[in-house]
C-alpha cells in the first residue's frame, strides 16, 4: 500500500468518528510508525509501507478512532517547547499551563514546588527556566511520580526532587517557607460534560466535587494549619475562567490576596 492511499483511508476513518484533527492525526501517526518526517512523507506519496507498518498504523488507528488522547497513542506531548512522555497513568499537559511558567519565571523564585505534578511538565519546565531554583514535584500518585521520574531523566537530570505527598501534608516546613507552588489541581466540576479524548484520562485528576474547587479548598486548608513562618511567597493556580471569582474569595478567606491573573491562571501572595 502506497502511503498517500492509508493517510486518506486513515483520515476518512477518523473523520467517520467525528475526530476534528483526522487529517494531522493521521499523518502524525504515519510520521510516527514510518519514521519518516511529515515533508518527506507529503513530497513522496507513492512510499510503499511494508506489512508489518500497516498492520502498526491500523491498530494506532483503531485507538485513536475510539478517540483515545493522541499524546497515549504516541507516548508524549509537547510542552513549553519539550517532549514529555505520558502515559494514562497522568493527566497530558495543556498549552494554557504554559502561562504558569511564563508567569513565574517573571518572578525568579529561589525554591519551587510543583503540587500534583503528574507528568512533571510543570516542574521539569521550572527548572530548566529558572537554573537557579531548588524544584520539588509533589504527588499523591505513586504512578504520577514514576512517570515525573523518567522525564527528570532524559529532561533535566538531577534538576527535580519528587516527594510523595496528599497536597502539602508531607512538605517540610522549611521546604514550604517562602517557596513559589505551582498548583495545577483538579478542577472539573463533577457534572461537567468533558470531551471523549479527556474520558481516557485519569478521572482523579480531572474532577474535584460539585463546583470543581474540592483539592483548591483542602490546599487553603493546609495552607492555614501551618505555621506562619512557612507561609509560601507566591501560589499560582489554575481553573476554568468561569471559577476565578470563587477561587478569589477561597483564597481571600484563608489570608491571600489575588496579584495577577491570566486566562486560565491565578497568582496569590
Amino acid at each position: 500500500m502506497r502511503s498517500n492511499d492509508w493517510l486518506q483511508q486513515a483520515q476518512q476513518k477518523l473523520e467517520q468518528a467525528g475526530v476534528d484533527s483526522a487529517r494531522l492525526d493521521s499523518l502524525i501517526l504515519l510520521e510516527h510508525v514510518s519514521g519518516k518526517n511529515r515533508a518527506h512523507i507529503l513530497a513522496s506519496p507513492d512510499s510503499l509501507l511494508t506489512k508489518e507498518q500497516i498492520a502498526a498504523l491500523n491498530d494506532l488507528l483503531n485507538r485513536r478512532a475510539n478517540h483515545e488522547p493522541m499524546s497515549y497513542i504516541i507516548g508524549y506531548q509537547e510542552f513549553y517547547g519539550r517532549k514529555f512522555m505520558v502515559n494514562n497513568q497522568v493527566l497530558v499537559p495543556r498549552p494554557e499551563s504554559e502561562i504558569i511558567i511564563e508567569m513565574a519565571v517573571k518572578l525568579q523564585p529561589k525554591k519551587v514546588i510543583d503540587i500534583g505534578t503528574g507528568s512533571g511538565a510543570l516542574a521539569i519546565t521550572a527548572a530548566l527556566e529558572l537554573p537557579n531554583a531548588n524544584v520539588l514535584a509533589v504527588d499523591i500518585d505513586p504512578a504520577c511520580l514514576t512517570a515525573t521520574k523518567e522525564n527528570v531523566q532524559v529532561l533535566a537530570p538531577g534538576r527535580v526532587q519528587t516527594k510523595e505527598s496528599n497536597l502539602l501534608l508531607a512538605i517540610a516546613d522549611q521546604e514550604l517557607a517562602g517557596a513559589t507552588l505551582l498548583c495545577n489541581l483538579p478542577y472539573v466540576p463533577d457534572d461537567l460534560q468533558i470531551n471523549r479524548a479527556a474520558r481516557h484520562e485519569p478521572q482523579l485528576a480531572l474532577f474535584a466535587g460539585p463546583d470543581g474547587l474540592d483539592l483548591y479548598r483542602e490546599l487553603f486548608m493546609q495552607l492555614a494549619e501551618r505555621p506562619p513562618k512557612t507561609r509560601p511567597s507566591h501560589i499560582f493556580c489554575e481553573s476554568l475562567p468561569s471559577q476565578h471569582s470563587d477561587l478569589n474569595k477561597l483564597a481571600s478567606d484563608h489570608g491571600w490576596q489575588l496579584k495577577a491573573e491570566q486566562d486560565f491562571i491565578q497568582c496569590f501572595i
